[in-house]
């Protein structure tokens, strides 16, 4: 029975995402994400224009909230938006931008679009981009146009967690046209990947000098030291005689006596 609840909990989490992704097009939609809250549910936006998500004194996210409330029976839905930092290193944002330009000017400059877009990507400090465009472009007959720069891991676990994949289509009147778009941000950080350590002159010439004078110091407390043996020899053998001197013997006491 738990299972069942999480299992349908997650689809409606995830029907609700997808009403929102559809309903939000053209307004540089990244990602929703769902947080459980005391009050209700939390719906978080993710976006690079914020502006139009909200609307004039916010009539937009009213009547998303009300959607959401009748049509997935939310008790308490609280939608909240937030600007996405770097638009560039967005993958859904970027495929949004391709399909709104490839509609705009057609698909005959695909390859102005798709380098462009690429430049810019590269320009903020991505490790690696791969577009792969595909459909009746420039011809009548389907093709796939790869468009990739930099260094970008298509195997392994890093090309599942850390590379950001979107997906997006662009409807024109020869049919429709697929992008997808796959991006390596800045802070992924790679098994295979070695930093060498330079050593540096100075604390190598600093560590060199303390050496020398840990040897002089242990060198000088040798020869104090073979300096005192003697002076101690001498000390005890004048001990000793006067103790012999001080202290007469047994026998010559008797002999008084």
């Amino acid at each position: 029975m738990i299972e069942r609840k999480f299992v349908s909990q997650k689809i409606k989490e995830f029907e609700i995402q997808e009403y929102i992704e559809d309903n939000l097009k053209n307004v540089g939609h990244s990602h929703t994400k769902m947080v459980k809250t005391p009050l209700g549910e939390k719906i978080v936006l993710y976006a690079s224009r914020p502006g139009l998500i909200v609307g004039r004194k916010g009539q937009n996210i009213k009547e998303l909230t009300k959607t959401l409330k009748n049509k997935f029976g939310l008790e308490n839905p609280q939608v909240e938006i937030s600007e996405v930092g770097e638009v560039n290193l967005d993958a859904n944002i970027v495929a949004e931008r391709i399909t709104d330009a490839l509609e705009r000017f057609g698909s005959q400059k695909f390859k102005a679009i798709g380098h462009k877009t690429m430049e810019g990507v590269m320009g903020a400090g991505a490790l690696g981009i791969e577009i792969i465009i595909s459909g009746k472009i420039p011809s009548s007959r389907a093709k796939s146009w790869r468009f990739y720069s930099g260094y970008l891991k298509k195997c392994g676990d890093i090309s599942i967690a850390g590379v950001d994949k979107a997906y997006a289509q662009a409807k024109l009147k020869t049919g429709v046209i697929g992008v997808k778009v796959s991006i390596m941000p800045p802070g992924t950080k790679l098994p295979d990947k070695v930093e060498l350590i330079k050593e540096r002159e100075g604390k190598v010439e600093e560590l060199e000098e303390e050496a020398k004078e840990e040897n002089n110091t242990a060198k000088k407390e040798t020869e104090e030291a073979k300096k005192e043996k003697p002076s101690l020899k001498k000390k005890a053998k004048k001990a000793i005689e006067k103790q012999n001197f001080s202290a007469p013997s047994e026998e010559v006491k008797k002999n008084e006596d």
